[in-house]
């Protein structure tokens, strides 16, 4: 009968135990909402300011035209490089960034800054080319000025080994058309870029973007405007 009492008291005990902290954990809804409001307010810390927004206001009328801050990986990524800095709460630190999205959430991206490179292609068999056209008004860039017409007109591969071919090539410098490309180019203030980016099971597209300011902090600001956008790339594997 003692026997039977123990064992009673001890079922009891851990099953108020288990109410208890079933009742102290969050429910994953409200987990879910938690981690929203998280990443809305470093993408808010991330945000131009103000002023910065006023002097390009009028290009920002523009549809599909944005302007973003990057912040450099070196300095905010705490899970590579910096466990001790200050930086957005939010994964890659605000290095990375996707034009589609709009968001600086490491993933999909389109764009990094890293070590005074800006580099497209992150992960898996994704990957893209950028190249520099100088100190050019962001205005004057269109679909169908030349650079932009060559980088425009690329067929994306859809075998998986030729993505990664593709990749490496990339990587060390190619040409498209007679356009000097690369997957990692230096970053120049007053430079404006052209950047085509596949992501697979994503996005496919081409971005002009140009360095209009770099803060104390080593982040830069670019002012954007998506020139295509194309269908959703996909991979065959086999």
């Amino acid at each position: 009968m003692r026997r039977f009492q123990i064992t009673a008291t001890f079922l009891l005990t851990l099953l108020l135990g288990s109410l208890t902290v079933f009742a102290q954990t969050p429910p994953v809804e409200d987990q879910q909402k938690a981690l929203e409001a998280k990443r809305a307010a470093a993408e808010k810390a991330l945000s131009p300011s103000r002023e910065d927004r006023a002097k390009y206001a009028k290009f920002l009328r523009a549809s599909d035209t944005g302007l973003v801050r990057l912040m450099p990986r070196e300095k905010s990524d705490t899970e590579t490089y910096a466990p001790n800095a200050k930086r957005p709460d939010i994964r890659g630190g605000g290095s990375y960034y996707s034009f589609t999205g709009l968001t600086h959430e490491y993933g999909n991206n389109d764009l990094g800054l890293e070590l005074g490179q800006f580099r497209v292609g992150f992960h898996g068999a994704n990957y893209g080319f950028l190249t520099n056209l100088g100190d050019v008004a962001l205005e004057r860039i269109t679909i169908k000025s030349p650079a932009a017409l060559q980088m425009s007109t690329y067929a994306r591969v859809r075998q998986e080994a030729d993505a990664r071919a593709e990749y490496q090539r990339f990587g060390r410098g190619s040409e498209i058309g007679g356009v000097k490309v690369k997957s990692s180019v230096p970053m120049q203030l007053n430079s404006t870029y052209l950047l085509r980016a596949v992501n697979y099971g994503h996005t496919d597209v081409l971005v002009a973007f140009k360095v209009v300011k770099i803060e104390s902090d080593g982040s830069v600001l670019l002012l954007w405007k998506m020139l295509r956008q194309y269908s959703t790339p996909l991979l065959a594997r086999n």
